[in-house]
């Protein structure tokens, strides 16, 4: 089994979730992963290396937070992908 670390940090409009990989991550890796957990009265940053396939299950297990939106460092933000409230729309850009 690969190794994630995950770690978080509150902001004030969202939770910053980072990871990082020790080894290679296989798909049955998921089965074991545990996410850290966040308030769904946020919304949701998710910033790392890792295959497509992990963001997909990330963005699923965090699919009741207000928003959820992935870093992108050329940006200097996350980009808002899936969203459950007003005020936030898809493809906008959160600095960060």
């Amino acid at each position: 089994m690969g190794n994630i670390k995950f770690t978080s940090k509150e902001e004030k409009e969202y939770t910053l979730i980072s990871f990082e990989m020790d080894d290679v991550l296989i798909p049955e890796d998921l089965a074991n992963l545990t996410p850290p957990e966040v308030s769904g009265s946020k919304g949701v940053v998710l910033s790392g290396r890792g295959p497509i396939w992990l963001f997909c299950f990330l963005t699923h297990f965090y699919h009741p937070t207000k928003f959820i939106a992935t870093y992108d460092p050329r940006l200097g933000g996350a980009v808002i992908v899936e969203r459950h409230t007003s005020g936030y729309e898809i493809g906008s850009v959160i600095k960060c």
